[in-house]
């Protein structure tokens, strides 16, 4: 495994109190390590703005629930946190951003299974560069196509072994289904169910909103804003953006929902988006060649949204 070299690479050790750092321009990974061979693990995607990671704790209790379901035994939190720690040190001493809108830093949890044969897993924390792409589609906004994913909204109860709750390295649908959408002249997309709702995007939560003027009965009207995601049991990943957003949409007055919903639910929206840890809140522009709501409705609902995001840590 080589990396580029503004790559920082910390792995869990237990000789290392604060993790070891290792050269990203050298290989690291054995050849047989079943993470390489056969995607036989975990990983967790966090964003650090100013040197602050976020949301690490809902993203390390994910982290072990994907863990339990793939049967790894992996490091105690607080290992985790530490390695996390240096990682963004080590990263930023190393290339210092430009301009505090740009300090951003992608950190990356991987567990895999090991080497073949072996007992112990292999952990590491990987930290880089924010994409530039993902700032620009927070900003302008994305086109997605529907895809099919293949599986119905019960297929996670039925067949556990599908793994389809958990965050796998097993990743190679989920890029095939990006390649796929870029090919249609796409930015992304969203997975449709076999009996037909609304599922997530490849590395992404989906998000929608409705807003009401409502007659409270006595002449006055006011503004009614309903945020929905779709049904968490639909063998969807949970959201940890999605989850904290709700927490501060809640505060500040929004209605909350979770589906289930259908593609039309999507066209019918004011608004859409796809959330995630690393790219934000990106507004949806289309979906499928149509216009989701209006340009005016979706740039004011985004900035409501990204404000409230901004104080989530």
């Amino acid at each position: 495994m080589t990396l580029p070299a503004s790559t920082i690479l910390v792995f869990l050790d237990p000789a290392f109190e604060n993790g070891r750092i290792a050269d990203s321009s050298q290989p690291q990974l054995m050849a047989t390590d079943l993470g390489a061979t056969r995607g036989d693990g975990v990983f967790e995607s966090l964003l650090a703005v100013g040197g602050r990671a976020r949301k690490v704790q809902a993203h390390l209790n994910r982290l072990e629930s994907s863990a339990r379901a793939l049967d790894l035994n992996i490091p105690e939190q607080d290992v985790w946190r530490r390695a996390i720690d240096t990682a963004i040190k080590e990263f930023r001493d190393a290339f210092p951003a430009p301009s505090p809108a740009e300090d951003e830093v992608v950190v990356k949890l991987l567990v895999t299974r090991g080497v073949e044969g072996a007992s112990a897993p292999t952990c590491w924390i990987q930290a880089s560069p924010s994409p530039a792409g993902s700032r620009r589609q927070r900003e302008t906004g994305i086109d997605v196509v529907l895809l099919d994913r293949g599986f119905d909204t019960e297929a996670g109860d039925r067949a556990p072994w599908l793994l389809l709750g958990a965050k796998t390295l097993s990743y190679a649908v989920n890029m095939a289904a990006l390649r796929y959408a870029h090919k249609q002249g796409a930015d992304d997309a969203i997975f449709t169910s076999t009996d037909g709702r609304v599922l997530e995007g490849p590395t992404s939560t989906v998000l929608l909103a409705h807003v009401e003027t409502v007659d409270d009965g006595t002449g006055s009207v006011r503004s009614v804003k309903r945020l929905i995601t779709p049904q968490l049991d639909s063998g969807i990943l949970p959201g940890t953006s999605q989850d904290a957003l709700f927490t501060k949409a809640k505060a500040a007055g929004w209605e909350l929902g979770y589906g289930p919903l259908v593609p039309e639910d999507l066209f019918d929206a004011d608004a859409v988006w796809l959330i995630s840890s690393i790219r934000l809140i990106a507004p949806v522009n289309h979906v499928d060649g149509r216009e989701i709501g209006t340009p005016a409705m979706r740039k004011q609902l985004t900035a409501e949204l990204n404000e409230l995001f901004a104080g989530i840590e």
